[in-house]
């Protein structure tokens, strides 16, 4: 574990009250605070030390897709932090029977200390949503006289994956201990054969490491572009960083001389929009199409896996591996190259607790750099 950081005062300061809904939410310094937060809360954990500060509040949250790591991740930061977590499948709510998503806010603003939402699955709809749920209960306290604090935190939306990317550039700062300026690193699309999954993972990451000075390379056949917004997020703070940010067809351009390497399957645009209007008129079997034709298109791309030829091309021949997990092994990476890697991902997908305590308790305790500082 590489020594922590300092908090900065002032900026973990600005974080209170606030909800991080897109990484580009905060400013650089803010998210340097973050970090540092996150690296004090684990660095605490790992010598057995509690960090109860926010004890006998409940930590709500509701998944509209599956989740395992993020659950188990919003579980146990909630539990560390003292407070009573409860996940909920979001489509046992009344959000399917027409209940709004500033309804929604304000029912659970009532009783939740914190609500976090997954809702990751339609393009244009689930950043959208987290930001009515926070109105709804920003409103409802304002209108009763509430001065309690309640921060939604996005764990997935169709944007951005801030917990997933959070966690990603701990992980990266406890390899890098002198930082990932000047890194090289390759988001690659990687063929699957399960599901087609969301473009949040690859758009959060572009647009986060940019902002540090890395050197990044997407990667993806014709026809998995990503969202027009967040490329063009990523050029612009690569140009602010010192960094770089470039496109290409070829995963074997992308992986030469990597420093990292992040194989992850994601779906083709133009089907990730078709899912917009079918899930609009609730047409399932639209939707089931949809998946098929996006599974066959996968299918054409069989070759874009990260194996052991691959990886002898990048930095030394022995890039470090990362994935948001699940892999899909023999699609996305070779069973070698998983294998050799098991460890490093486990201790990637660690990260994302400390990167939600820091989330939790950065909107909602005073003076958090001093009270950390005395822990």
């Amino acid at each position: 574990m590489t020594t922590t950081a300092s908090i900065d005062p002032a900026a973990a300061e600005r974080l209170r009250g606030r909800s991080l809904l897109l990484t580009s939410d905060a400013s650089a310094d803010e998210l340097a605070a973050l970090l540092a937060v996150a690296e004090r809360f684990a660095a605490l954990d790992r010598a057995g030390k509690k960090a109860a500060l926010l004890p006998h509040e409940l930590a709500y949250a509701m998944f509209f897709d599956n989740s395992t790591r993020t659950k188990s991740a919003w579980a146990g930061a909630a539990a560390r932090l003292g407070m009573h977590p409860v996940i909920v499948d979001g489509s046992s709510t009344q959000v399917s029977h027409g209940e709004t998503a500033a309804e929604t806010g304000a029912m659970l603003g009532m009783n939740a200390h914190a609500l976090g939402v997954r809702h990751d699955l339609i393009l244009g709809e689930g950043n959208a949503f987290m930001r009515d749920v926070k109105k709804g209960i920003d409103d409802y306290l304002a209108a009763t006289g509430d001065p309690r604090s309640v921060p939604v935190v996005n764990l997935q939306c169709d944007i951005d994956h801030p917990t997933q990317t959070l966690a990603d550039l701990c992980w990266l700062r406890e390899k890098f201990p002198e930082g990932i300026a000047g890194k090289h690193i390759a988001v690659s699309w990687a063929y699957s054969p399960s599901y087609a999954k969301p473009l949040s993972v690859p758009q959060g990451l572009i647009m986060l490491m940019t902002r540090f000075g890395a050197h990044v390379t997407l990667a993806h056949p014709e026809g998995y572009r990503l969202m027009d917004p967040c490329l063009a997020s990523a050029a612009s703070h690569a140009a602010s960083s010192g960094g770089s940010f470039r496109t290409t067809s070829s995963m074997d351009e992308a992986f030469e001389g990597a420093d990292v390497v992040y194989p992850k399957s994601w779906g083709p645009y133009d089907l990730m929009l078709s899912r917009v209007e079918a899930n609009r008129a609730r047409d399932t079997k639209r939707m089931g199409e949809i998946e098929k034709e996006a599974l066959a298109r996968n299918a054409g791309h069989k070759d874009w896996i990260c194996d052991e030829r691959r990886m002898k091309a990048t930095r030394g021949g022995d890039a470090l591996y990362m994935h948001c997990l699940p892999a899909d092994i023999g699609a996305e990476v070779s069973p070698g190259v998983m294998a050799k890697h098991v460890v490093n991902v486990a201790r990637e997908a660690n990260w994302k607790v400390y990167v939600v305590m820091a989330l939790l308790a950065a909107a909602k305790v005073p003076d958090l750099a001093r009270r950390l500082e005395a822990l």
